[in-house]
């Protein structure tokens, strides 16, 4: 099965790659605070970010877990916005990701309970290998 992020349009892929190299320059605080965890897999896995999947950007993936982690900010509760987010889960999910979306507040003032919550779904994959 081929994904998406292996066979993207070229120029699509060209200015979203320019983007998520800028996103990668200027994480927010609470990116920068969740990176620390996923970094040189010390979860057990390797995580990427700023990663393209097809027309998408995911915050952070786990390419051999199929496992997408958005952190999402306050523009993020606009109703327009969770319908956008959910239609954007519906179609990584067909393409066999898993998404978990957290707060920036979640992250920043909750990070054990989230980093937590990546693991057990770190855990569920592993079993199902």
């Amino acid at each position: 099965m081929a994904y998406s992020y292996e066979t993207a349009d070229p120029i699509l892929y060209k200015l979203l790659k320019d983007f998520a190299k800028r996103q990668r320059q200027k994480p927010t605080d609470a990116e920068k605070v969740l990176w620390e965890y996923l970094k040189g897999s010390q979860l057990g896995q390797p995580f990427r970010k700023q990663h393209i999947i097809g027309e998408f950007i995911a915050d952070f993936i786990c390419l051999p877990a199929h496992l997408i982690i958005e952190v999402d900010g306050g523009y993020h509760q606009l109703p327009e916005q969770q319908v956008d987010d959910e239609t954007r889960t519906q179609r990584l999910n067909k393409q066999g990701f898993r998404v978990m979306r957290f707060t920036n507040e979640q992250v920043l003032f909750d990070t054990e309970k989230v980093v937590e919550e990546i693991k057990k779904n770190l855990k569920i994959w592993n079993k199902h290998m």
